[in-house]
């Protein structure tokens, strides 16, 4: 199996926070089920060899390429054959300054990037398809961004939001909205949509997909933490409650996630 990654370029670094690609060859007949939880990051994601088939989605198929929209609830791809996937993740405020609608329209979506790239989706999956290099992948992805960047007129509202998201990341996901919205110079209901709008989801809804990861993260760094520990550790009423949001998130209790998964945060690594 090879796993892929690099970060972007001094440009792109405020809306991108990294590339990966993967590649995993199966033996006729295998198979191997990836369950994805709501991580925080919205992903443009080319499968270039064979594509998972969905389980647990109310879509039915993947397209060739897919930007995932913010999620409350995990699914799971079953891979089979030649996967090779290359991926970019962006950062929280990252996705809307190339692509020309609400990203809250995404939400539990895996958008056919067709739909949203129009005449230049063809162009970039057969150049990316004719790539074997990652690093080239990566050049060639990174023009695609900058050009869209340079079209696109930066939204009004990322200055003020982008101090919503440092306080969110600093607090691991435990903020009152109305701190928020002060922060940002809105009312609470202006707060509500705009962060929608261009984050791609509630900000109660990030706030509890980031303390989700912020439990990941911090198990993977403290590996022997106790669940109640983790628990308060990690800003939850009780152990009752982290383990109705695991459920939520993950589809399984904490126990059983740490026995299957490893604890990894996709938001909070680096």
């Amino acid at each position: 199996m090879g796993f892929y990654f690099a970060k972007p370029s001094t440009l792109l670094s405020p809306y991108v926070k990294q590339y990966w690609g993967l590649e995993n060859c199966l033996k006729p007949g295998e198979e191997h089920m990836q369950r994805i939880v709501p991580n925080g990051l919205m992903e443009l994601t080319f499968y270039l060899g064979d594509k998972p088939q969905l389980i647990n989605h109310h879509q039915e198929a993947l397209a060739h390429s897919v930007l995932s929209g913010h999620c409350n609830s995990p699914y799971d791809l079953v891979v089979t054959g030649n996967l090779q996937l290359f991926s970019v993740s962006f950062r929280p405020l990252g996705a809307s300054m190339f692509f020309n609608l609400s990203m809250g329209e995404l939400f539990g979506c895996l958008a056919p990037a067709r739909y949203l790239l129009n005449e230049h989706i063809d162009r970039l999956e057969n150049s990316l398809s004719e790539t074997a290099d990652f690093n080239n992948k990566v050049r060639l992805i990174e023009e695609f961004l900058i050009d869209r960047l340079t079209q696109k007129d930066h939204a009004s509202g990322q200055k003020r939001l982008k101090e919503s998201i440092s306080l969110i990341n600093k607090n691991k996901g435990i903020v009152e909205v109305d701190v928020l919205a002060s922060s940002a110079c809105w009312s609470r209901k202006q707060y509500e949509r705009n962060f929608q709008e261009i984050v791609g989801t509630s900000p109660k809804q990030f706030m509890r997909t980031v303390r989700f990861q912020h439990a990941l993260h911090y198990k993977g760094q403290y590996p022997e933490t106790k669940l109640a520990e983790l628990a308060y550790e990690c800003g939850f009423f009780d152990q009752s409650h982290m383990i109705n949001e695991f459920r939520d998130l993950s589809g399984v209790t904490p126990k059983q996630y740490f026995a299957e998964c490893e604890p990894f945060s996709d938001y909070f690594s680096e």
